[in-house]
């Protein structure tokens, strides 16, 4: 396994996840700079990057404290969080196609739930895509039935786009 560090992700990273962000997303279009920057900058307590042990980043996690019933629009150009955030909602997570099996998706989900824990917020959330629903599944999270305007937000993330929660927020237990 390669050693790998997690820390927060930082607005100078932003090329780096821009990068790993275009080579792991076929079902949709990618963010735009500005979007990926603005969510950064809007919350930098629940934004993170794993790196190898040269410092370079292979995989990145964002998550913005949000509402649930109304989770962010994809490629938002603004992040403005909402003042009654209730869900810390994690809005991407990538690793770099040569990291995969390196640890780094589980780490950096590991470092999601401790800010889940820090934000006191009680609750998580997800829009899981490109198939990605039964991989979450085994992190704890499961689907929530779609309202038809959450319907409607999901359909900007892919057909197979599932909207998705933390079973066990308080005293996280996860199955792997």
């Amino acid at each position: 396994m390669t050693r790998l560090s997690i820390r927060p992700a930082r607005n100078d990273d932003l090329d780096a996840i821009l990068q790993i962000q275009a080579r792991c997303y076929t079902a949709i279009v990618p963010e735009s700079p500005c979007s990926m920057g603005a969510k950064l900058t809007a919350a930098p307590d629940s934004c993170f990057v794993a790196s190898r042990a040269d410092g370079v980043p292979i995989a990145y996690l964002l998550a913005l404290p949000w509402r649930f019933d109304d989770p962010p629009h994809l490629d938002a150009q603004a992040c403005q969080l909402p003042a009654d955030a209730d869900t810390l909602h994690l809005h991407d997570l990538a690793v770099a196609p040569e990291a995969r099996g390196s640890g780094a998706a589980d780490a950096l989900v590991d470092a999601f739930m401790a800010a889940l824990a820090a934000s006191r917020l009680g609750r998580a959330s997800l829009i899981a895509i490109q198939g990605s629903a039964s991989w979450w599944a085994r992190h704890g999270f499961e689907a929530v039935t779609a309202t038809p305007i959450l319907a409607e937000r999901l359909a900007g993330y892919g057909p197979d786009a599932r909207y998705m929660r933390l079973l066990h927020p308080d005293g996280i237990q996860r199955p792997y």
